[in-house]
């Protein structure tokens, strides 16, 4: 079995671009803090909209999917799961509202590790949650045609709790040295976890919920409020190349953790830049819902489609954004592009 060396792996990582992305993230901690102090109130709204989209896209990562208005009625526990995947989609839910609430008390220990895929599976009915795989899995990609290629064999069966057990103990003394960033050390830990690939089932679900765990209990919060699930489900192939890259020579102990962990702090600040530009829109004092509307359309950058726009600014109501999209359209400030379902909307900088 090979050995967990964090604080190697660590000092071979402080390369120009991950220490500006460390940089970046510190500053963004540091004005998340104040603000979530605060404006607590203001920020039940896009607690709500993250809690959905992460369970959402985390899931359909996966291949786990249900319709829109059934998912939000599940993570809202409005209604009883009902197919295999509602039944899986309740379980992620319940798990993630576990981290939410009570981080601080869960340590990332192989018990607890265990103990939040057993809850992750306990509406299925499948006696795989809260135990190790039986037997030996490989990560295989299928190609168009249906063949499946190897793409990473992890560790076997028979050594995956030892294998846990290590890799736990190796993360706690490292997050013990003051002088190793946690932001460096999560990612190493994640990429660890998927190729021991501990479990029949779920490893993908399980990493990332380990990722919000991690970071809650080192203070960086901002996937409560913003989905790090779904700045990954729409970067998909970014993620499976950083972690593949990432992969090669794991076993041989001379695999380079830098492309998962850019990759990882990539998403982090571009969560922590979704973070202030809502809050932006929260606290902008004096204008109305519909002018609000106007400023989102004004500073994004190409297209944008009304469901984005009510992610930004969940406050207000879609008979309201549907209104202000209309007269913004008449005055001819915005364009709308397509129809139907695909209709999007852009600022007209011809006017300008």
């Amino acid at each position: 079995m090979r050995a967990f060396d964090f604080k190697t792996e660590y000092n071979k990582l402080l390369t120009p671009e991950i220490v500006a992305y460390l940089t970046q993230i510190h500053e963004y901690k540091g004005q998340q803090n104040l603000f979530i102090e605060a404006k607590a109130d203001a920020l039940s709204e896009l607690l709500e909209v993250a809690k959905i989209q992460s369970t959402e896209a985390s899931n359909r990562i996966e291949g786990i999917i249900t319709t829109d208005d059934r998912l939000k009625k599940i993570v809202r526990d409005k209604t009883m799961p009902k197919t295999r995947s509602e039944k899986e989609i309740a379980g992620y839910r319940d798990v993630l509202a576990t981290i939410h609430e009570s981080h601080d008390y869960i340590p990332p220990k192989p018990s607890i590790i265990l103990q939040l895929h057993r809850d992750l599976y306990k509406y299925s009915g499948k006696s795989i949650g809260g135990c190790f795989k039986n037997s030996d899995n490989v990560i295989a990609e299928e190609l168009p045609d249906g063949q499946q290629i190897v793409r990473f064999e992890p560790v076997p069966a028979w050594e995956t709790p030892e294998a846990i057990t290590a890799l736990c103990s190796a993360f706690e003394a490292a997050t013990q040295d003051a002088e190793l960033d946690p932001l460096l050390l999560i990612p190493i830990f994640i990429l660890d976890f998927l190729c021991i690939h501990p479990f029949n089932d779920g490893n993908g679900r399980m990493s990332r919920l380990l990722t919000l765990l991690l970071l809650y209990r080192s203070g960086y919060i901002v996937g409560k409020y913003i989905s790090i699930e779904k700045l990954i489900s729409d970067t998909k192939e970014t993620y499976y190349e950083a972690l593949q890259q990432s992969s090669y020579n794991w076993h041989e102990g001379t695999n380079d953790y830098a492309p998962f962990v850019t990759y990882m702090l990539g998403v982090l600040v571009a969560a922590y830049r979704d973070f202030e530009s809502r809050i932006e829109l929260l606290t902008t004092k004096g204008l109305s819902k519909p002018d609000r509307v106007r400023e989102i359309i004004k500073n994004h950058l190409g297209k944008i489609t009304k469901s984005e726009i009510k992610a930004k600014c969940p406050d207000i109501s879609q008979i309201t954004v549907q209104r202000a999209l209309a007269d913004l359209i008449k005055s001819g400030e915005i364009l709308k592009i397509g129809g139907g379902r695909y209709t999007s909307y852009t600022w007209n900088r011809e006017r300008e």
